[in-house]
């Protein structure tokens, strides 16, 4: 496969980010009230599901992430689930298009009561997590706690966590809390963006 040429790949960045901030603009922002996940209320909401589920959402999504990971040394991308699977499964297929050898997995909220009892999911048997570079990855940030549950899990494989992306960052303590961990973070977008318009 031939490498991108630059200015025709930063050109394919602008497009992308560009109909991926419309489609969660058209298709997954909202006003009104809402109780999030980290039990705070607000006024405004995310709703990714719509966007890491289309394909447009989907490919932009896989092409934007693998884009962050340029130069990192990845093994797995993956998260806590439901949100994290789409988004994983499009990072593994945006990094297979141009030659990167990215797994993807998911974490369980909870380890399954049968079978083989695995709390993170996605990975042949035998294989595991261990020594491994991951990222994590999920669809909307508020304080982190989402996105640390996973960290922990792959952690307490084994795995060696280099880099936490969202998709949507809400800009209510995410990026403090993985600083004080020291982990390094990325949002392909901020709340503000989606405020503002």
């Amino acid at each position: 496969m031939q490498p991108m040429r630059r200015d025709a790949s930063e050109d394919r960045a602008t497009r992308q980010r560009a109909e991926l901030f419309a489609l969660i603009r058209k298709r997954g922002f909202g006003r009104g009230k809402i109780k999030l996940a980290s039990g705070r209320e607000s006024d405004f909401y995310f709703d990714l599901r719509p966007i890491t589920l289309h394909p447009v959402g989907a490919t932009c999504i896989g092409d934007m992430i693998v884009d962050a990971l340029e130069g990192l040394a990845i093994d797995h991308v993956g998260g806590l689930a439901m949100g994290a699977i789409p988004i994983a499964t499009a990072v593994a297929v945006a990094g297979h298009q141009r030659g990167r050898d990215l797994g993807a997995f998911f974490v369980r909220k909870k380890a399954k009561e049968h079978g083989e009892r695995k709390l993170v999911e996605g990975l042949p048997k035998g294989e595991s997590l261990s020594g491994r570079n991951v990222v994590i990855v999920e669809d909307v940030t508020t304080t982190g706690g989402s996105a640390l549950q996973a960290v922990d899990a792959v952690k307490a494989e084994g795995a060696n966590v280099v880099l936490v992306v969202t998709i949507v960052d809400r800009l209510e303590g995410a990026s403090e809390n993985f600083a004080a961990l020291r982990l390094p973070f990325r949002a392909l977008f901020t709340a503000d963006e989606f405020l503002k318009t």
